[in-house]
């Protein structure tokens, strides 16, 4: 059979072009072919907050992104090495991994995520990614075609993060750095924002575009509120991949509206 996977998105930042895409937490394969309906080019599936393991319902979350044209990316817990590898064969479009403190740390995610020359991950052909070792596979095109189109995003969360920045930076197979505003706050202990208008925030952003850019590196960041100015501010900025918020923001949004308009009819 034919493998099943979206390139699109490796393309496009290859190309230099800005990316959208929206975080799911609420494990609903809906929201997320709505997500693709609207064009939208990554579904952040997150397994790290949420009950959703690197399991079968996971991978009806993939094949529901891959099938409506938006490519899948699963946060997973850590930089366990099964959780990586498994994310990947099941099809994801590349792994998304948490507080990532140090170079140790990166090169085990690389290690993991990465076939040779770049990493150590384990291969199996009786896979999604390698399409199940249908007619025409070959594992030398399998493990080239991975290596160059899934992507490795480190999450950049933390003060030691950027304590360690040159360093996890020059570890070789790293494609996209995740910056976390939240939890970089809260190591930090100032507020939290995801608009990132605190001073502290805003600069180590910018340090995270430059030192990244350096390096062929791209950079991933929230737009919150996902807004037209806060789209063109962060692109202005030199963030390459912006996420439109979430689902669960969204279901908050929409019920919100439900209950002004309940309010406002029985004052009337």
């Amino acid at each position: 059979m034919p493998v099943v996977e979206n390139l699109k998105l490796a393309e496009k930042l290859r190309n230099g072009e800005a990316t959208f895409g929206t975080t799911f937490y609420t494990g609903s394969t809906t929201a997320i072919e709505v997500a693709g309906n609207w064009g939208l080019d990554f579904a952040f599936i997150d397994a790290e907050h949420t009950p959703v393991n690197v399991d079968t319902h996971m991978e009806k979350l993939v094949m529901s992104a891959l099938l409506s044209g938006i490519a899948p990316l699963i946060r997973v817990r850590g930089t366990n090495e099964w959780d990586i590898r498994k994310s990947l064969e099941i099809g994801a479009t590349g792994i998304i991994v948490p507080q990532v403190n140090t170079a140790e740390q990166a090169r085990a995610i690389v290690r993991a995520a990465k076939f040779p020359p770049y990493g150590r991950r384990g291969g199996d052909a009786s896979c999604r990614a390698a399409g199940f070792a249908g007619p025409g596979f070959q594992w030398s095109s399998y493990m080239e075609r991975e290596n160059a189109n899934k992507l490795v995003i480190p999450m950049a969360e933390s003060f030691e993060f950027f304590d360690n920045i040159d360093e996890i930076l020059d570890v070789e197979g790293i494609d996209v750095i995740n910056f976390g505003p939240a939890d970089y706050s809260i190591s930090r202990r100032i507020s939290i924002d995801y608009s990132m208008s605190h001073p502290e925030v805003d600069e180590k952003l910018s340090e995270l575009i430059e030192k990244c850019h350096a390096r062929d590196i791209k950079v991933m960041a929230p737009c919150i509120p996902p807004v037209a100015e806060s789209v063109t501010a962060l692109k202005k900025k030199g963030v390459d991949m912006i996420i439109m918020g979430n689902d669960v923001m969204f279901l908050n949004e929409g019920n919100r509206r439900a209950r002004e308009a309940i309010d406002t009819s029985a004052k009337a």
